[in-house]
């Protein structure tokens, strides 16, 4: 009789875990329904929404670069350089189309006119990304994520690259075309802000 009470205590004693897994946790649900986690989400929402919209300019290049800082209270600041003015205006009017961009300030700069730069450009393009170099393979993507910034015949290489060689390589591609006056190296590596200059 005690070994049958015993394992009715037991089983109402399962019973009750069982009903206490299976219930919501109401605190975790409340924590992620408070405010700062809501504000927290849509800053990251708005991030995303911000990065997609100027990622998709249907005239951003390799020569072009954009990045944006977004405030908690939805103020989006567009910086980077381009080659074209329209550019810049369409990455401001896109921006401002976001429901969650309260503001929009547009440090976007735009890079002179000049043959010498354009040449420059196509140059270091065809350096970096020549069929038998390594870097190669990043040139088959659609917008590649080394960009060349060339201003005055002085050169920025930005965006991500796999690995630390890869960022040597492209750099010493870029520093050997002749009439750049300046390299710098602006490549980020898993995460890495190294950067190297060299002037000519």
């Amino acid at each position: 009789m005690r070994n049958k009470g015993f394992v009715l205590r037991a089983l109402v004693v399962a019973m009750a875990g069982l009903l206490l897994a299976s219930t919501p946790n109401v605190g975790a649900a409340q924590q992620l329904d408070n405010p700062a986690n809501r504000n927290a989400r849509r800053l990251d929402t708005l991030k995303q929404e911000v990065r997609h919209e100027l990622v998709m300019l249907p005239y951003y290049s390799v020569f072009d670069w954009l990045q944006a800082e977004v405030k908690p209270e939805g103020t989006v600041t567009l910086m980077g350089q381009v080659t074209r003015p329209t550019l810049k205006n369409d990455a401001e009017a896109n921006v401002k189309r976001l429901e969650g961009a309260t503001r929009v300030i547009n440090n976007i700069e735009v890079l002179p006119v000049s043959t010498m730069d354009d040449q420059s450009r196509i140059a270091i393009y065809r350096a970096i990304f020549n069929y038998n170099s390594p870097l190669f393979r990043y040139a088959t993507q659609s917008i590649p994520p080394i960009h060349i910034i060339v201003k005055n015949g002085h050169v920025a290489l930005k965006g991500i690259v796999a690995t630390q060689m890869d960022s040597q390589l492209a750099y010493m591609a870029a520093n050997q075309v002749p009439g750049v006056f300046e390299v710098k190296n602006e490549l980020q590596v898993e995460g890495r802000t190294d950067e190297k200059v060299s002037r000519k």
